[in-house]
């Protein structure tokens, strides 16, 4: 049984390297004028989003909670324009707004649209981790996280998809993590909401397909950004800790690359993780017995978040 199942893993890497390598080969689709809205786009993973899509050409609204910081990255952005040799691209703009406040996601979306009239790309990226254990966190903290990863990019995805149906056009991608595919100990706040965003985004995947909307999820590991810096603990504080193994993660912007290529080929959903996480995800399904004893050792092991 344990060597029909290792035949079963290995042949689904097989196929997926396979079907990666013939993505790479299909005409992308087009970037340049594109409208695209990314959330987050201050700090970390966004803002080389935005970096990477910027040289590509995009018209980018960039979205986040410090109007300062936001003007900092548009004004960054237009430098690099003018010192380099790059072709056409666009002074950003921009739009403050809290996710986590999903009452003030449809005046944001207003906004974004007032922007350019339309939305060609919508990059959910904006997101909150977490250390704790759930005997001690409190179910405030639980819903903190839900709103910031997943009733927010909902919320403003839904206020952006009629336009989108209108036009039948558009792309939606969502920046989840390789915990919305398995779950590991004391990040049971995070690992819920990333495990939602798959659901809702595989579920809306299906039902706007005949609109000509592509949606993308992302699965990366760990990256190198301040997320475990700032994630929250179980009494709401800040974790204040750069985890080794967040240390040690991708760098950012091999991230942001990846996410271009997706939306240039219209991905559905890539995961951008090691080979131990891949196989993880195929372990969860194929041998569960063994994933879930695999994680019991690693519970007992950290015992307390601090120790990752």
């Amino acid at each position: 049984m344990g060597a029909s199942t290792l035949s079963l893993v290995l042949g689904g890497l097989g196929v997926l390297l396979l079907y990666r390598m013939l993505l790479r080969l299909r005409t992308g689709a087009r970037v340049q004028d594109a409208v695209v809205v990314i959330t987050g786009a201050s700090s970390g993973l966004g803002k080389e989003c935005a970096r990477i899509f910027h040289a590509a050409g995009a018209r980018l609204v960039l979205c986040g909670r410090d109007t300062g910081r936001l003007q900092e990255v548009a004004q960054e952005l237009t430098q690099l324009t003018t010192s380099s040799s790059q072709g056409k691209t666009h002074t950003p703009s921009t739009v403050t707004f809290d996710l986590a406040k999903v009452e003030t996601v449809d005046r944001a979306a207003g906004e974004i649209l007032q922007c350019y009239g339309q939305v060609d790309i919508l990059i959910n990226n904006a997101g909150i981790s977490y250390r704790g254990n759930i005997l001690d966190t409190d179910l405030s903290v639980q819903r903190a996280v839900m709103d910031t990863n997943y009733f927010g990019p909902i919320a403003l995805t839904q206020a952006l998809l009629p336009s989108m149906v209108r036009r039948r056009s558009g792309h939606i991608v969502v920046i989840s993590s390789i915990q919305g595919k398995i779950a590991i100990p004391y990040r049971s706040a995070y690992a819920a909401s990333k495990h939602a965003t798959q659901a809702y985004f595989d579920c809306l995947r299906a039902e706007v397909e005949h609109y000509g909307i592509g949606v993308t999820v992302v699965s990366p590991g760990y990256i190198q950004t301040n997320l475990s810096l700032n994630a929250v603990t179980g009494d709401g504080s800040k974790y204040g800790v750069l985890d080794k193994t967040t240390a040690m993660g991708r760098d950012p912007r091999d991230v942001a690359k990846a996410v271009l290529e997706a939306v240039r080929h219209r991905s559905k959903d890539i995961i951008l993780a090691g080979p131990l996480p891949a196989l993880a995800v195929y372990l969860r399904n194929l041998w569960p017995a063994l994933f879930f004893k695999v994680m019991s050792l690693r519970a007992r092991k950290e015992q307390r978040p601090q120790n990752d």
